[in-house]
């Protein structure tokens, strides 16, 4: 891991080494926590985090599905610590943590009344699912594990203890020489990745799950669909059957952390010509030319981490 020099935890800047937490807390024994993932991008007007506040509002959503508070803090307080923290640490470019979590008071299962630490990390970090991914792609199999439904979890939360079936996925893969694993929801249709969410691409038209194949609601995933529509591609959220999966003619994972990767192959069975396809190209070329601000940030999904007057003087 990619250390830094400052973490903001409950309205202080402490040292990386210095932010502990007591051995009892809840969230370490129960997964009683909300966090996010959001990256910041080095542009030519210096940093700029992207879709900060559609993060941050995640963030509070799952907070809420937990029946947690996020300290009393509001949205615009969280993303001015967002901002100061890459500028802090001397971030160009980075990836940030926002975490919540139940701490110390009680073992009982219901935490509720427990006192709620807040608190912000950032590192860089690179290629989420390994160097050359973004061009090479990926190899992935559809895991053994299922996706829970929203009726035994909150699959539109990201709630921490909830991620234990994600690890069930990502672990299987890997052991199993796979980059990443897919996973069925409870009826036995595509849900997503271990940490993605999914698309596919068949005669020039997307489709990726709905939101009832208990998908988390990506941020990525929405800016993806959003670039696909200004380029005037097809897309369709449907019901997506296993096999259909070994059919498409291009495969993708999105997320903040894998941003838009190719998947060259499902099963050791190949995908269209078992290298990045050109829709899965042409949606990262419109991508990182947005978040790298090099064209018109034309949906304002950026937010500088310096403002421009002063990045002009500097």
């Amino acid at each position: 891991m990619n250390t830094s020099e400052w973490i903001w935890m409950d309205g202080e800047w402490v040292r990386w080494q210095d932010a502990t937490v007591h051995i009892s807390a809840h969230a370490l024994h129960y997964g009683s926590s909300v966090f996010e993932g959001i990256r910041a991008y080095e542009t030519p007007d210096g940093p700029a985090v992207f879709r900060l506040r559609d993060h941050i509002r995640r963030w509070r959503d799952s907070a809420r599905l937990l029946r947690m508070d996020l300290g009393g803090y509001d949205l615009a307080e969280l993303e001015a610590v967002c901002c100061e923290i890459v500028d802090r640490n001397r971030h160009q470019a980075c990836y940030l943590r926002p975490v919540a979590f139940r701490g110390v008071g009680s073992l009982g299962v219901d935490g509720r009344k427990l006192p709620v630490t807040v608190a912000v990390l950032s590192m860089e970090w690179g290629a989420y699912l390994g160097e050359g991914a973004l061009e090479n792609g990926v190899d992935a199999a559809v895991s053994s594990w299922r996706r829970f439904g929203s009726g035994t979890m909150a699959p539109l939360g990201k709630i921490g203890g909830q991620y234990v079936n994600n690890q069930f996925v990502s672990a299987e893969a890997r052991i199993n020489g796979y980059e990443e694993g897919i996973v069925l929801d409870a009826n036995g249709y595509v849900s997503e990745g271990g940490g993605e969410n999914l698309f596919l691409v068949k005669d020039g038209a997307i489709l990726t799950p709905p939101m009832s194949s208990s998908i988390l609601a990506g941020i990525t995933r929405h800016t993806v669909l959003q670039l696909a529509r200004d380029l005037g591609i097809e897309i369709r959220e449907a019901v997506i059957s296993r096999d259909f999966l070994y059919l498409a003619d291009e495969l993708f994972m999105t997320g903040t952390a894998a941003e838009i990767t190719p998947v060259r192959s499902v099963d050791r069975m190949t995908i269209g010509e078992g290298r990045r396809g050109p829709v899965t190209e042409l949606l990262q070329k419109e991508f990182f030319r947005l978040v790298n601000g090099e064209v018109e940030d034309r949906h304002r999904w950026l937010s500088y981490v310096r403002p421009r007057a002063l990045q002009a003087a500097i």
